[in-house]
């Protein structure tokens, strides 16, 4: 199973619409992606670091699980500009990308 984990930093002064990115942007990345080869999406919510006190350092880490790789680059490269194109919609942070191996 190949893992997409899109990162969002926890940045002083920007934002992060957890309702608009669970109710609206995960349809569009599904309608897009399904038909691609994505499995599953989800979302997690930083809710501290190690110490509950501290904030978490990712205000919010978005996963994608798709069978292959191939699957994953043919649907980033075919629809990576709608997808990104939505990123205003719901925060004004950078994501951060990593493509991983599940192995367990």
């Amino acid at each position: 199973m190949i893992k997409v984990s899109v990162l969002y930093p926890n940045e002083e002064g920007k934002t992060f619409d957890h309702g608009y990115w669970t109710t609206t942007h995960l349809k569009l990345v599904q309608s897009l992606l399904g038909p691609m080869g994505l499995v599953n999406g989800e979302m997690e919510k930083g809710v501290s670091g190690t110490d509950p006190n501290a904030p978490a350092p990712y205000v919010a880490i978005a996963h994608l699980y798709f069978n292959t790789v191939e699957d994953v680059h043919a649907a980033f490269t075919t629809h990576a500009g709608a997808i990104m194109g939505d990123l205003p919609n719901y925060t004004d942070i950078k994501p951060q990308f990593q493509i991983s191996e599940t192995l367990v």
